[in-house]
């Protein structure tokens, strides 16, 4: 991207002031944020927030991916979208609250599953990746096409009161010259039908999504502008209910 085109305006040298000022971030570290384009995979608990605390960050370009609509059920953790976008479809709702939000924002909406086939072209168009999916399928999908692709990939997922979180650049190497863990080596195979409930069937805490994907916006972050250490071959957990962090380390399975 021209360097022009991320140069900060007035406007936004007040809007990211609080940024800015801070000498990990500073001037350079917000335009990094503006030319960076970054792909959510859905708009549900984990995206909700991580999509509005990216496009307050303002991050130049914001990939929405989601074939769902809006259900009442879901905004009692889902909290970019309100009672009047029920019915809607999520990647539209999600735009409107961006826009509102931050009109500096691009955004392109994906309305439609990911499959391992679109998952491989889809990625090939942003700089870093966030996974916020509900399902096997799709993580697995993500990560493969992710490492295929070489782009980062922050993801997440969340049960009734607890939460995980690590970052793969499984094509990248540690201080050791070692390739760094993939999405296969923390878990080799996907759990068998049936054996993890869906959050229909089990629940969720809303704000237990809150936390994770500001977790989640907290790394991708990181990533764009260069400072602090990702969660790279390190597995975040929260137990909500024990008000608790815990990190293990992980390694590549075959080293």
């Amino acid at each position: 991207m021209d360097d022009r085109v991320t140069q900060l305006d007035p406007a936004e040298l007040e809007r990211y002031a609080r940024h800015i000022v801070l000498p990990e971030i500073g001037g350079p570290g917000q335009q990094k944020l503006k030319r960076a384009r970054v792909l959510v995979i859905g708009a549900g608990g984990l995206g909700a927030p991580l999509i509005a605390y990216l496009a307050a960050a303002g991050v130049g370009t914001l990939g929405i991916v989601d074939d769902d609509k809006v259900s009442l059920s879901n905004l009692q953790r889902q909290v970019i979208h309100d009672t009047g976008s029920v019915g809607k479809p999520k990647t539209e709702s999600a735009a409107v609250a961006v826009g509102r939000l931050n009109p500096n924002v691009h955004v392109i909406a994906h309305p439609h599953r990911i499959t391992a086939a679109s998952a491989t072209e889809l990625v090939r168009g942003y700089d870093v990746v966030a996974d916020g999916s509900d399902n096997f399928d799709t993580r697995y999908a993500m990560a493969d096409a992710c490492e295929a692709a070489r782009k980062p990939l922050v993801t997440a997922a969340v049960g009734r009161f607890d939460g995980t979180l690590t970052v793969l650049t499984p094509f990248e190497t540690d201080a050791q010259g070692k390739l760094n863990p993939g999405y296969r080596d923390l878990f080799p195979e996907p759990p068998p039908a049936g054996m993890v409930p869906s959050c229909a069937e089990a629940g969720v805490l809303g704000a237990l999504t809150g936390v994770m994907g500001t977790l989640q916006a907290m790394e991708v972050i990181k990533i764009v502008a260069g400072i602090g250490e990702p969660l790279v071959g390190r597995l975040l957990m929260y137990d909500a209910l024990g008000a608790r962090f815990d990190t293990v380390r992980y390694k590549r399975a075959d080293t």
